[in-house]
């Protein structure tokens, strides 16, 4: 069983927002920010909602992997970002929260027989909370980066990445460098890799004798996707997995090429000893067919890994 406990209304808000945004423009309604008559009902069509959890069983071994006081209290608690299918994103009741970071921690939690309580939290907010010890456990689509290690432990359960997407009408075909971007507006989540590779990078513009690319930074998909749409951006950097989805859902966009593969782990604090009873969940998920259900649904299926590993190095 899974408690959702969002914090704030404006979390909700900005979730509906972005899932709004992805179903007027399939429809072609023209420019989502014109308003209209963009409806929970229209976004629901869009977000799969088949049940691949509710069969899991809990598998011994791993459970026993458990420390025995999160064993013995039976619940952990997860914190989780909400920034867009196909990872995590809000159904039109305003409060369920569905996706597949969703269905892997659900999943993970029933192998492991214990109950994940959820509170949904800013995805910049949730790394710092974990070494607090406020969370047990942070989703969020975490990349793993070596910068990370030092500070967090991972367990992994995809492999996404980082990628482009602009306008259909965009000269830009394929971003194999960074340099491509100069002169550009680039729109990107706040707080996340992706920011801070662009910004890390943005002396490569100035070395080559040309104006530097402008990062503009947004903590809600829907506000990223209208400066798109809009023109107030000219591509956006993001999850390879998150843009694809995107670009099928909207008109008018087209998703560009990967950039660089991540491996995507669940977060925790720097030590944990969660981390050895994940790793087996989630193993045992792939061995079950859990997990390629899980994939299937989302449309992630290319995102596969062979195995879950704990802090792997980062992928060069």
């Amino acid at each position: 069983m899974t408690t959702t406990t969002p914090r704030t209304a404006a979390l909700r808000a900005a979730a509906l927002l972005a899932t709004a945004v992805l179903a007027l423009t399939a429809c072609g309604s023209g420019d989502p920010a014109a308003g209209g008559p963009a409806g929970p009902a229209a976004a629901d069509a869009k977000i799969p909602t088949t049940d691949v959890v509710t069969k899991v069983r809990k598998d011994p071994a791993a459970a026993k992997l458990l420390p025995k006081d999160v064993r013995e209290r039976g619940t952990i608690a997860l914190a989780a970002s909400v920034g867009g299918p196909p990872g995590a994103t809000y159904l039109p009741d305003g409060k369920t929260v569905a996706g597949q970071d969703i269905d892997f921690a659900d999943a993970v939690g029933k192998v492991l027989g214990i109950k994940v309580t959820r509170e949904v939290a800013s995805f910049e907010a949730i790394l710092p909370a974990l070494d607090s010890g406020k969370y047990d456990v942070g989703t969020g689509n975490f990349g793993v980066t070596e910068e990370r290690r030092r500070t967090i432990d991972f367990v992994t359960y995809i492999n996404d990445g980082q990628g482009f997407a602009a306008r259909k009408d965009s000269p830009l075909k394929k971003v194999t460098s960074l340099r491509q971007l100069c002169g550009l507006t680039v729109a990107t989540g706040a707080g996340t890799t992706f920011e801070a590779t662009l910004e890390k990078n943005r002396h490569l513009c100035t070395e080559a004798g040309k104006k530097a690319y402008d990062v503009k930074t947004y903590a809600e998909q829907g506000a990223l996707w209208i400066s798109l749409q809009q023109g107030r951006s000219d591509v956006v950097m993001s999850t390879i997995n998150g843009l694809r989805y995107a670009v099928r859902q909207q008109e008018g966009l087209r998703f560009l090429n990967e950039f660089k593969r991540l491996d995507v782990g669940f977060a925790f604090k720097k030590g944990t000893p969660l981390a050895p009873a994940f790793q087996a969940a989630v193993n045992r998920l792939k061995k079950d067919g859990t997990y390629d259900r899980i994939l299937k649904k989302w449309g992630t299926g290319p995102s596969a890994i062979k195995t879950s590993q704990i802090s792997p190095p980062e992928i060069r």
